[in-house]
């Protein structure tokens, strides 16, 4: 099953290489005339030795110099046009894919990959796309031709270009097998390290207020050790086979002059064939020493393609569904599972209940019950593994992923901040926000004054943490945010953790207008001032469902300070 899945994952990156057919074609018709154009230096130098130093005519060097100028300078504009070709390939390639591979990784779950990492395997392989490997891999085809052209001059000197040839081809494939391994140990060791320095930047707030700066930089560094190590083992092994390429080279172009020479003394060859060999053989065997000190990029762009069929295969594209009107608030959930991936136990098991317009449903128990984990699937976030789940009628999988964004609000457990205006965080970072809407959400949500209130207003740059703002304060604009666009659910996860009395009362005027207008509420919560405005109850347990039904029924039935909670409810506490 995973194999086939793979293959998909595969056939999804190929389809996509096969779009640059064109391009490709085209870059192999300029290899041709450019390597056509390569014999301009040795077929000038064989003139200038035959012809030009025989007969002494400066008549004949000035033509000859002049077209081989030219020649040249046709050479040059065709191999600058083909780099040009091959780096809007890489381009093209990665613009097609860009959408596809941060949806799927946006998408992925559980994974150790994230954002960075899938979009840095893309990269990689755009990279050798518009790298001098591929126009490596069309001047490759025409070694053999160089080579016979050189046995054209003499066979011994053609028996020493292939036997050369050969040799620095057996270079290249065992740079292939030895390192192989420690480039793939690299991207690991630093992919892991760049991982760990990102999660500790992003907490670096917690990390220093916990006083675990030293143990944070220690861990880090240990990785950081791993990581330039490997990098240094790949990089010598990968230094070693180039310098042997590159110096072998060297020395058969300098065998080639000499035995050129040897055979010129004994009046086989002229002094111009001498030269003119020793030129053909640089030439023949250039992409290979090409492909040798490349082959960094080439093993990083293979271990990319690679991911990324994986990431694909795990991901399958978003499926075009059917536009379905805007639902009316009424949820039903019935025997729904979710078991998480890797684990050998469900989270949530068989829990079933309803919500109805202008309803208000809490959802509490002890942590881990499986609270976050129901508000995640209500968001599309995460699939049942089994059960259903029914929003105005209709499975949620038969909304897409945008419009299920539009009709359920959430506001995470865990509020966050992205780059750009507290209005763009508002409207779900649209480039181009809708005032009116941004305002009314914010007002709803009590964040109105307070968003005010800051340097810039609406237009305060806001930074990843979300810095700029307190606790308190995020979770009001992360209220906003949830309510902005009109949602027919809001799903609130612990929406009063960072809240005082003011915020708390803001969040309740906040339900009571959703409610109101014909909305639902699901909130789950710890304390008791979070589900003073909610109608029904669900007890969760261990992923169970232990209790549904009216608030003070469930409350009296199933919670032993039921009393001292709807005492608090009432008198309006903050708890």
């Amino acid at each position: 099953m995973r194999q086939n899945q793979l293959l998909q994952g595969l056939e999804e990156l190929r389809t996509q290489r096969r779009k640059l057919r064109g391009l490709m074609w085209s870059v192999a018709l300029f290899s041709v005339f450019v390597n056509l154009l390569m014999l301009t230096a040795p077929i000038y130098m064989l003139q200038l030795y035959d012809r030009v130093l025989g007969s002494r005519s400066e008549a004949t060097l000035i033509a000859l110099t002049l077209l081989m100028g030219f020649l040249f300078l046709m050479m040059g504009i065709l191999d600058y046009a083909r780099a040009r070709i091959l780096a809007r390939a890489g381009a093209q390639f990665q613009a097609s894919l860009d959408q596809r591979v941060f949806s799927a990784v946006m998408r992925q779950t559980g994974g150790d990959g994230g954002t960075t990492a899938g979009l840095k395997d893309l990269e990689a392989v755009q990279k050798l796309l518009s790298s001098p490997v591929i126009t490596a891999a069309f001047d490759i085809p025409w070694t053999p031709v160089f080579l016979f052209a050189i046995s054209v001059f003499h066979p011994w000197l053609g028996i020493l270009a292939v036997v050369g040839g050969a040799l620095l081809i057996a270079i290249t494939v065992l740079n292939q097998l030895f390192t192989r391994g420690p480039l793939t140990k690299a991207t690991i060791a630093t992919h892991h390290a760049d991982q760990m320095a990102e999660q500790m930047r992003v907490e670096s707030e917690m990390v220093r207020a916990l006083g675990m700066s030293s143990g944070a930089y220690k861990r880090w560094h240990k990785s950081r050790e791993v990581s330039l190590f490997e990098n240094l083992r790949a990089s010598d092994r990968l230094g070693q086979f180039s310098a042997m390429s590159k110096t072998f080279r060297q020395f058969l172009q300098s065998a080639m002059l000499g035995l050129g020479a040897y055979l010129a003394l004994k009046g086989e060859i002229s002094p111009g064939a001498m030269i003119a060999g020793s030129i053909l053989l640089g030439r023949a065997l250039a992409p290979v020493d090409a492909a040798v000190n490349q082959w960094q990029t080439v093993q990083r762009a293979r271990s990319g393609w690679q991911s990324l069929a994986e990431l694909l295969a795990e991901t399958p594209p978003e499926q075009e569904r059917t536009t379905l009107p805007r639902p009316d608030a009424k949820l039903r959930i019935d025997k729904l599972t979710v078991i998480p991936r890797g684990a050998n136990r469900a989270v949530l098991r068989q829990v079933s209940f309803d919500m109805n317009p202008g309803e208000a449903l809490g959802v509490i128990g002890p942590s881990g019950a499986g609270k976050s984990t129901l508000a995640r699937v209500l968001t599309g976030v995460v699939a049942p593994d089994g059960g259903t789940v029914r929003l105005g009628g209709a499975s949620l999988d038969n909304y897409s992923p945008e419009a299920l964004g539009r009709y359920i609000g959430y506001l995470p457990q865990r509020v966050q901040m992205f780059e750009g205006t507290v209005a763009e965080n508002i409207a779900g970072l649209d480039l181009k926000p809708d005032a009116a809407a941004v305002v009314a959400a914010a007002q709803m949500a009590g964040a109105h004054e307070l968003i005010l209130s800051l340097p810039e207003g609406y237009d305060t740059q806001l930074t990843p943490g979300g810095a700029t703002l307190s606790g308190g304060q995020m979770q009001r604009v992360g209220l906003a945010r949830a309510i902005y666009g009109d949602p027919v659910i809001l799903v609130l996860d612990e929406p009063n953790s960072n809240l005082d009395n003011e915020g708390t009362q803001a969040l309740n005027t906040a339900i009571r207008a959703v409610k109101a207008r014909g909305g639902a509420v699901m909130i789950m919560a710890h304390r008791p001032a979070a589900i003073k405005e909610c109608e029904i109850l669900l007890i969760l347990d261990d992923g169970v469902a232990r209790g549904f039904g009216p608030r003070d029924d469930v409350l009296k039935a199933h919670v032993q300070n039921a009393q001292q909670i709807q005492s608090s409810q009432t008198n309006g506490g903050a708890q």
